[in-house]
């Protein structure tokens, strides 16, 4: 009997159960070899797209030294009329290594999923917690002046 390929929601599962455990490698595995993500409001330092699941992996993993996942919750999966594009808000708990300081941020991602792996993602993050726990909210929003 053939095996079963994933659907988009199946694939959108096992993103947040890794996100949650912050299992970098499983959700690197999630994307395919040459996927994009877009972070339309990419704070400073964070490029607004990348390209390519090592390059992802290397990135996750470097997050490992700023916080600990602690879990995710308030979670919403949407399918969408294309079967490929799922949407999927959640928050995510960390802990910051260096403070002890909890933090929680929503996001929002807009992924296209096909053959069983995350193609594209365009990913949307509460900044403004992450910038103030760490201390550089004043970097994110600059001097005020346009």
């Amino acid at each position: 009997m053939p095996t079963q390929k994933p659907t988009a929601l199946d694939i959108t599962h096992r993103f947040l159960e890794a996100s949650s455990r912050g299992a970098y490698d499983e959700l690197a595995d999630l994307y395919a070899e040459d996927a994009v993500i877009e972070i339309p409001f990419a704070p400073p330092g964070v490029p607004s797209t990348s390209q390519g699941r090592e390059v992802f992996r290397a990135r996750f993993k470097s997050a490992e030294k700023t916080w600990r996942i602690e879990g995710a919750d308030q979670i919403s999966i949407h399918q969408t009329t294309d079967p490929e594009v799922v949407v999927a808000e959640y928050t995510l708990h960390r802990r910051l290594r260096e403070s002890g300081e909890r933090v929680s941020g929503r996001y929002i991602m807009v992924m296209t999923i096909r053959d069983g792996l995350i193609r594209h993602s365009r990913d949307y993050a509460d900044v403004i917690a992450g910038a103030r726990a760490m201390g550089r909210l004043q970097e994110l929003i600059g001097d005020g002046s346009l």
